[in-house]
């Protein structure tokens, strides 16, 4: 037996490792090939080694750099392929066994050669042996797929066996020789099975005794093909180098840059690359981002902003005002790194033939340039998006190549990726493609990052540049700012990829993507001039190059779609000049007509100067086809039974969208102002905001793409960014820090900071912000900045990695409509969470982008109107109108009243409550001041507005004047309207005057308010009012305005919250069912609302086959019952086909009913589990859960009613469809299942498993188990400690509830430990720290155990931070014997009979102890009241006394 040991090399890999030999194109070309011939005794007997000759092809730079073979090498020392074949064929003919590491590889490269040359051969059918293999567990390296060990390189497994290396790895005559020692050694060590080796197992034993020393490397001569090109690599170049004074550099610039947008792939920020170009006095800053031009807009505007610094500076210069060198002003110029594939229409791929891209740089020289830019970055987000890659194809840039400029690109653009891994002769034909695509708008790039790839590329590139001409541009491929930055950008890509730092760079299972060194840094000209002295062109020929470029804005004025107004409304005058005759027309008609509607036939002439007004400003500012798109969808909504809202923001001050539909509050009425929302005198696009319940939005929305078509709507874009805290886990994370002290070092981060104010901060400054002992987790996060271990390393890149963009979503509720494609107008992408395009650009900036951009807002509220009213026409038939409640409604005033606004839009905080309750609000407009003044800044003003309401505060004007407008807020300027329409009547400003007034006083614009301040005294003065008065107005204003809120939105809302008030009022049942509807994923709300219907008196009942709906529904009785849909793993099939059947054909009667009827394809064992757990079959199964999972023989109840309802349905199916269906339910009968009598849960057990399926506790609650020590101590409510806690400052109160979790910690280096405890009541849940008493108190942190936790208040008195201490813990079932001193019974004289003495004397025996009894006596009917105290008896006060006294006796207690 003889073994043939071969290897081959190649010009690289194939594309897809299982084609056939007979696909020529898809295997490489064979460089070498090398073997050695042994007998079965391990003995050399031959050894050939052979350079091939090229036939017609180059051998790739990435090849030669692994096999050292060039192809000017293998051209002079190569032999004939078929020469060599047919040597090589004639051993194979032999029939050895093959041998060979990751000899897979090899055997079809061989193939493929011989099927070439057309020559015969049995290669594909010889045994063979893979010692990579056959080395696995020997070498047993850990990383392999699916958790085993991986193959070992050929260098791993020979350092394995040997101890040491070998030269001249990738060699293949090198790594034959190796491969050939590896092999017998193996066989030495009984690593290969006799079977394979084809042997008997005497032989192998026989061989392994006869070799006892280790196989040492044959002895063949190798040549040092490897060694001599890398030496070579490492040559100087011969090239003349110039002195940089020799090179013009002061054209120079960076254009291929990447910033944040290339998402996860760069840390250089906008301003950071405009900064240091202006450092370096460049003349042009180029972006070219991956894929997008997302930060296309805000780049050319940050650059527009630092040519403007730079003008500034220059006129000082010029004007002889500073001495400072002049400096360049900067031309923008944007680029794109596109993804090109030839198959970018196609998103399905194989391993074996994936998806193969490469990147392609193009950039606009022009505005028109930019626009098929951006048609290209669109299509390849519309086309062909794929893994994340927007990929496009030629054809493409073909069609879209104008005013565009290419260049070869860097290693992973086409040409260099040919001339590196495939062959000059197919990168020259690439090239010339590209030439003579883009002739004098081609470009050759050369990089010199250090990287042997790039000087053999440059090389080729320059060579091909002279050949045809084509100018060459040095150019550095950024990713970030400074080479510090280089660890930085690496944590982004680990971030990116999900990787570890430590992860090796490289290709291939095991590695992981990064870039090779920290040279891809922003240069300097200097530092580029010198890289590039010996190819000084690359530097010069900037000059030329930055004369193609063409500076531009994308700013415009907004395109509006054009609506489609009826033909008698049309003027063929529009058509020739663009005006809107026909539009004003138009909306001119349906303000007149809409008019009549809402004021009747007879208009006031007030009515009719207001419409005129704002028609003709409408018409003034160009944007009435706005008003008719607005009104066109809010009619459409409400046809579609949409409810849309009466209106939002300063859009309700417009008459003209009161008239026509858009609004639903008169602003006439409620003197709400026009040129609040429009200004006459200024020219701007109008805002109207439109909210719409959140159900329906998306139909309209989707109405709106119907109607103007899916490539003229678009939602916008958002941009997530990396924050302060969730860099440092990500950074933590990737440098591998143990994550508890991740998790540590975030949360040492308060929330209000983050890194880079925490480092600009001062010690003593943080000390002041947060307090002694609250700073000391801040300081010690501030030193970690100086520190040089791990942590150190992890904050200081987390500093760096702020801010960075993380990822892109869609904007919660703005739509962009055009009047043609979006895609002509903006570059726009796709989204996995919208069905629409979406735009490139952010909400900050598509308006003024041009694009007119609607806010389409959901508002849950107007869901829960919509619910209750429906609920309402359900169980009553009345159909109510919300916009009809009458806005005098007393029943309703009580609620606002009483501070009974839980769930009232707005109104619900327990500070709104409190306030409303002192206001006693009795009229409209004291809702509308409320909602104005209930936030930050105003809020100081309402104990004002309550005293002037109720007459304890004089109400008082400055001047007699004012009182017509702040009469209704007593005095008090609340309302930005107010001091518009105030300095119309002091000081004659007109309506624009007025609205500039009030956004100079909002955003303290102190220019504007000077001169603003002059034109005011001087107008009022000449309207005879007093200056000091004036003058003390102006600074009333000044001080007031920039909270003084906009009337229009509060008036709005606080009609919206009417509404709800009305509906909980008049119909609370109801109106509370929709509200927990509405908040079925929301456990902590839910819980919320539930107890708030049990202060209101509403019994809310679990959920209920026979009752319940998919949401909350009210039953015949006015209880609410729980809906189905509240239940986890619930879905809608489910309860529609239990909701269903019982709607078409009654309730279930009983257990097995249910089972019978109920369609159970639609309805799992999980499904029914959960239903039995929230208690939905307790009316059907006396209320005992625990007898559906009694298990007999295997199985449960459950299971076997399934198993019954399933035959008895089957059964039933198929007596209908036999010969005697006529004989219905009795023609057959299937046997019930025996439901066991099983012993009920205990109460907690059940509450537990309840609250498992639906996340609260609806039959009952644990607390109630502890009324009577809640009823002794009173403990405050969670809830109003986490609201209120101001309130209780420097005060000790109780709090009571379940301990739901818990940690225990170690601080200041182990020496202090702490626990953070969760405590939980009815109410809600709050965090608690343990630290001082913790020895003492820690016992008490147990799972579900309920306390009594005594805590006070603190502030501290620097900064206003609130904190809790903890002083005591207690268990609350220990709280009656601790602290209840005596009982005292309260009985009615008329009610007192032998049974309740001879109850309370057995209760009291039963119970003796140390505890003082105390009786009140209450005589009605004689008006005596008599307190005594038992002087024989002495109780122990427990539960069971109590219940007898309150549920068998019914008298009332009270503990003291």
């Amino acid at each position: 037996m003889k073994f043939l040991v071969f290897d081959t090399e190649t010009t690289g890999l194939p594309a897809n490792a299982n084609a056939p030999v007979s696909d020529s194109d898809n295997w490489p070309r064979m460089v070498q090939i090398a073997w050695q011939l042994h007998d079965e005794n391990g003995n050399l007997i031959e050894n050939y080694d052979y350079i091939i000759k090229p036939e017609g092809y180059d051998i790739p730079f990435n090849a030669q750099k692994i096999h050292g073979i060039s192809t000017e090498k293998a051209l002079a020392e190569g032999h004939d392929l078929k020469t060599v074949l047919n040597q090589f064929n004639s051993v194979l003919a032999e029939n050895p066994i093959l041998v060979g590491q990751n000899i897979a590889f090899d055997i079809p490269i061989v193939g493929a050669e011989f099927y070439r040359k057309s020559i015969q051969n049995n290669i594909a059918d010889l045994s063979l042996i893979d010692t990579a293999r056959e080395g696995t567990n020997f070498c047993a390296l850990p990383g392999g797929m699916g958790g085993g060990f991986k193959f070992p390189k050929l260098s791993e497994l020979y350092e394995k066996l040997f101890g040491h290396g070998f030269d001249e790895a990738h060699n293949a005559a090198a790594d034959v020789n190796a491969t050939a020692q590896a092999f017998w050694e193996l066989v030495r060590r009984n690593q290969i099975s006799a079977q394979k080796l084809n042997f008997t197992e005497e032989e192998l034993s026989t061989f392994i005794e006869e070799h006892t020393e280790p196989f040492q490397p044959f002895d063949i001569v190798i040549r040092e093909q490897v060694k001599d090109f890398n030496k070579q690599l490492k040559g100087k170049s011969e090239s003349t180098i110039k002195s940089i004074n020799e090179i013009n550099y002061s054209s120079f610039f960076h254009f291929h840059n990447h910033s944040v947008y290339s998402i996860l792939s760069s840390t250089s920020k906008h301003s950071d690359l405009i900064k240091k170009t202006v450092e370096y006095n460049m003349p042009a800053l180029g972006v070219t981002d991956t894929g997008n031009l997302m930060g296309a807009f805000a780049f050319l505007n940050e650059i527009k902003k630092a040519n403007e610094s730079i003008k500034e500076h220059n006129d000082k210069i010029l004007d002889g005002t500073s001495s400072e060198p002049l400096k360049k002003e900067i031309i923008p110029i944007i680029g794109c790194e596109l993804y090109i594939s030839d198959h970018y229409l196609q998103n399905k791929f194989t391993k074996d033939n994936p998806d193969r891209r490469y990147t392609q740089i193009l950039i606009a020289k022009n505005h028109e340039g930019f626009k098929n830019l951006s048609k290209l970055s669109t299509l390849g987000y519309k086309l062909g998006l794929y893994a994340g890659f927007p990929r496009i194809g030629k054809e493409l840039v073909e069609q879209y190549k104008e005013n565009l400029i290419a260049t070869t690109g860097n290693l992973s653009s086409e040409i260099p990726s040919l001339i590196l891994n495939v062959g000059e002769k197919q990168a020259e034909e690439a090239f010339v493609y590209w030439y003579e695509l883009f002739g004098d708008d081609f470009y050759v790039e050369l990089f010199r990052h250090q990287l042997d790839e790039e000087e053999h590329l440059n090389k080729v590139l320059i060579k091909f540049a002279k050949k045809y001409g084509v100018k060459v541009l040095a150019q550095n491929d950024t990713f970030y700012i400074t080479k510090k930055e280089a660890e930085t950008q690496d944590i982004l890509l680990c971030i990116k990829d999900g990787e570890k730092q430590s992860t090796p760079k490289g290709r291939g299972f095991g590695k992981r993507y990064g870039l090779p060194n920290d040279e891809y840094n922003f240069k300097s000209q200097t530092e580029m001039a010198q890289l590039f002295a010996d190819i000084p062109e690359a530097i010069e020929n900037f000059e030329e190059f930055i004369t193609k470029f063409e500076p531009y804005q994308l700013t415009r004025d907004v395109l509006l779609p054009k609506f489609d107004i009826p033909d008698e409304f049309k003027d063929p005058q529009d058509e020739l000049d663009g005006g809107k005759r026909g539009e004003n027309a138009y909306l001119a008609y349906l303000t007149w007509e809409g008019a009549k509607k809402r004021y009747g036939e007879n208009l006031s002439d007030d009515t009719k100067d207001r419409l005129q007004f704002e028609l003709e400003t409408i018409a003034k500012t160009g944007y009435p086809g706005y008003f008719l798109i607005v009104q066109d969808f809010t009619s459409q909504a409400r046809k579609m039974g949409v409810s849309v809202g009466p209106g939002r923001g300063s859009a309700a001050g417009s008459a003209v969208a009161y008239c026509i539909g858009i609004t639903n509050i008169d602003p006439i009425k409620y003197d709400l102002l026009f040129e609040r929302f429009l200004n006459p005198d200024r020219v701007s696009l109008p805002d109207i905001d439109i909210d719409f319940d959140d159900r329906g939005r998306e139909k309209i929305i989707q109405w709106v793409v119907d109607k103007y078509g899916e490539n003229q709507v678009a939602q916008i874009i958002t941009y997530g960014t990396l924050a302060g805290r969730s860099a440092i886990r990500d950074a933590g994370r990737v440098l591998e820090l143990p994550l508890s002290d991740t998790d540590r070092l975030s949360k040492n981060l308060p929330s209000s900071l983050n890194l880079t104010k925490l480092k600009n901060k001062s010690e003593n400054e943080l000390i002041k912000d947060f307090g002694k002992e609250e700073s000391v987790p801040v300081l010690q996060l501030k030193q970690k900045f100086n520190d040089n271990d791990l942590e150190g390393r992890v904050i200081q890149n987390a500093f760096q990695l702020e801010g960075s963009l993380r990822n892109t979503g869609v904007h919660a509720c703005g739509v962009i409509i055009t009047p043609e494609d979006i895609t002509n107008l903006i570059p726009v992408a796709v989204a996995k969470d919208s069905s629409l395009l979406v735009s490139q650009f952010d909400n900050s900036v598509v308006e003024s982008a041009g694009l007119l951009k609607m806010d389409f807002l959901g508002l849950r509220t107007l869901t829960i109107i919509a619910d209750t009213v429906e609920i309402i026409r359900k169980r009553t038939g009345k159909v109510l109108n919300p916009d009809e409640f009458p806005l005098d409604d007393d029943k309703t005033y009580e609620i606002f009243k009483n501070g009974n606004t839980v769930g009232i839009f707005q109104y619900e905080s327990p500070g709104m409550q409190k306030h409303l309750k002192a206001l006693q609000p009795d009229k409209f407009e004291d809702l509308i001041a409320m909602n104005a003044l209930y936030r930050p800044g105003p809020l100081q003003y309402i104990p004002n507005f309550i005293n002037r309401k109720h007459g304890k505060e004089e109400i008082s004007y400055d001047l007699e004047d004012m009182e017509e407008y702040l009469a209704d807020t007593y005095g008090i300027t609340v309302y930005q309207e107010q001091v518009m329409l105030l300095s119309q009547k002091l000081a004659g400003f007109s309506k624009g005057d007025a609205d500039v007034l009030r956004k100079a006083m909002g955003k303290k614009q102190i220019q504007v308010l000077n001169k603003m301040e002059a034109r005011f005294l001087e107008g009022a003065i000449q309207r005879g009012h007093p200056e000091d008065k004036l003058k003390k107005i102006w600074e009333d204003w000044k001080a007031f305005a920039q909270y003084a809120f906009n009337k229009s939105h509060s008036t709005c809302y606080a009609f919206i919250a009417f509404q709800t008030a009305y509906l909980k009022a008049h119909f609370p049942a109801e109106f509370m069912a929709a509200l927990l509807s509405n908040n079925l994923n929301n456990l902590t709300t839910l819980s919320f609302f539930m107890e708030e219907c049990k202060n209101m008196g509403l019994e809310v009942l679990g959920p209920d086959v026979n009752e319940s709906d998919y949401e909350f529904t009210v039953n015949e009785k006015g209880a609410i019952r729980f809906g189905m849909g509240a239940i986890k793993g619930i879905g809608e099939n489910a309860v529609e086909a239990v909701v269903s059947e019982r709607y078409n054909k009654g309730k279930y009667k009983n257990l097995f009913e249910f089972f019978e009827r109920v369609d159970l394809k639609n309805i799992n064992k999980k499904v029914l589990e959960n239903l039995v757990l929230a208690g939905a079959f307790d009316g059907l199964a006396n209320n005992n859960r625990a007898q559906f999972f009694s298990e007999e023989n295997g199985s449960s109840t459950i299971e076997k009613l399934v198993r019954y309802g399933m035959a008895y349905q089957d059964n039933k199916n198929s007596a209908q469809n036999s010969l005697f269906g006529d004989l219905g339910n009795e023609g057959f009968d299937v046997m019930k299942p025996v439901i066991p009598e099983t012993e009920e849960w205990s109460t907690m057990y059940k509450l537990g498993r309840e609250k498992e399926v639906v996340g609260i506790y609806i039959s009952s609650h644990p607390m109630d188990n502890y009324k009577y020590e809640i009823a002794l101590i009173k403990p405050v409510d969670i809830s109003e400690i986490n609201e209120n806690k101001e309130n209780y400052i420097n005060k000790e109160v109780y709090i009571a509830g379940m301990i739901s979790r818990f940690e225990h910690k170690e601080i200041n280096d182990g020496r202090v430990r702490i626990a953070y405890f969760d405590l939980e009541d009815k109410t809600g849940t709050i965090s608690l720290k343990l630290k001082k008493n913790y020895l003492d108190l820690q016992k008490y942190l147990i799972p579900n155990l309920f306390v009594l936790v005594k805590i006070t208040v603190g502030m501290i008195k620097d900064n206003g931070f609130v904190y809790i201490n903890v002083l005591n813990i207690e268990e609350l079932s220990e709280v009656i014997g601790k602290h209840a001193k005596k009982l005292t019974i309260k009985i009615n004289l008329e009610s007192l009979d032998e049974n309740t003495i001879v109850t309370l004397n057995k209760v009291c025996d039963e119970n003796a102890g140390s505890k003082d009894i105390h009786f009140e006596i209450i005589d009605k009917k004689n008006n005596i009241y008599l307190e005594s105290q038992s002087m024989n008896r002495r109780v122990t006060i427990n539960k069971q006394i109590l219940d007898v006294i309150s549920n068998d006796l019914y008298l009332d207690f009270k503990l003291n």
